[in-house]
């Protein structure tokens, strides 16, 4: 083991899924050693069983892909607004000098401090829990991807223009693919923030979704049902993102040159 020194994928995907056993065989010794009570934190077989009750007899399913549909709604419209002005401030310093300081501003809000606001303008309804996922995901891409955008190599740019390309085809064909692998990465890092946006959206006026499924839960202290939502968010986030990496292999085949 080096620093930096890759791992064979067999071996990566070996140790990743050794993670998993080993934290659940702590937590089976935890819960059903009678270390902790299960009032606190039920044990894998009950949350299983409850997990599949959920599923079966509780329409646990309409709650997933309302969620999921809540993340992807938000997000898509996010990133649809933020690309092409993320990459207008990267490419063009006026731009940036006249936005940046308010996006700067608006990244710090916590996207749920907005909430009360949002239900008064909006209501309850969907429109409301896109509004949260948009504001928690919007001012993050358009810095993150100003800054990759504008971190574009000098000697490409300088190169562009020797051979006579003028400055929109630079942006087009110089700065823009330059970025996208890059891009490509912070989109998949900031939908994993969309989730947590989510659920605190769905955790107030909701009256479907994995985040209301979690609260109506905690009012039954049913902390085997609190676990399996918690759970099913993270696989879905886990496929999510394990195909976000799939799909920008693909598409960006050079930027694991060198890595």
């Amino acid at each position: 083991m080096k620093p930096l020194t890759a791992v064979a994928p067999a071996t990566r995907v070996t140790l990743g899924i050794a993670f998993f056993v080993l934290f659940v065989v702590v937590w089976a010794i935890a819960t059903l050693g009678g270390f902790v009570s299960k009032t606190f934190l039920a044990d894998p077989i009950t949350m299983v069983k409850s997990g599949y009750t959920l599923v079966t007899e509780m329409g646990f399913l309409k709650d997933i892909g309302m969620t999921v549909w809540r993340v992807v709604g938000g997000f898509v419209i996010a990133a649809v607004l933020a690309l092409p002005l993320g990459v207008l401030m990267g490419a063009y310093k006026p731009i940036e000098a006249f936005f940046e300081p308010f996006v700067s501003f608006a990244r710090y809000l916590p996207a749920s401090a907005f909430i009360p606001l949002l239900i008064l303008w909006a209501g309850i309804g969907e429109a409301q829990k896109l509004a949260v996922i948009f504001i928690g995901s919007f001012f993050q891409l358009v810095l993150m991807i100003a800054v990759v955008v504008g971190n574009t190599r000098r000697d490409l740019v300088e190169a562009a223009y020797t051979l006579g390309a003028t400055d929109s085809s630079l942006v087009r064909r110089v700065l823009i693919p330059g970025a996208a692998p890059e891009i490509a990465e912070i989109l998949r890092m900031v939908l994993g923030w969309a989730w947590t946006y989510v659920i605190v959206a769905e955790l107030i006026g909701a009256s479907s979704g994995i985040g209301h499924m979690i609260t109506d839960s905690q009012a039954l202290l049913a902390t085997d049902q609190i676990i399996f939502g918690i759970i099913v968010i993270g696989l879905i986030g886990l496929i999510s993102d394990l195909l976000f990496k799939l799909v920008n292999r693909r598409l960006f085949p050079w930027a694991a040159l060198g890595k």
